[in-house]
């Protein structure tokens, strides 16, 4: 099976820490910057780090080893589907 690419488009928006998290820019700083406030434009220069649900799908993009026991790294199929316990509905049938 040949290599995988490296999204070309998340290498330029995205960088990995040493610790595995994610971090990217935030929005609302490339216009209408006039009605900001300084301590607001400051704030958002900083680096944002990406939510834990959007991690997985950048990992991927940027060819990053994923964990191999996350049930998000195996297709989801580790869990069962919500509301499927092992009793039947609607009490003791026999």
């Amino acid at each position: 099976m040949p290599k995988m690419k490296t999204h070309s488009g998340a290498k330029k928006r995205f960088k990995l820490t040493a610790t595995g998290k994610v971090r990217g820019r935030h929005a609302f700083t490339s216009h209408i910057l006039e009605k900001k406030s300084a301590k607001r434009k400051r704030t958002l220069g900083a680096p944002a780090q990406l939510a834990a649900h959007d991690m997985p799908r950048v990992k991927r993009m940027l060819g990053a080893p994923s964990k191999s026991g996350s049930a998000s790294a195996a297709g989801g199929k580790g869990a069962a589907p919500r509301g499927a316990s092992g009793a039947p509905k609607g009490g003791a049938q026999a």
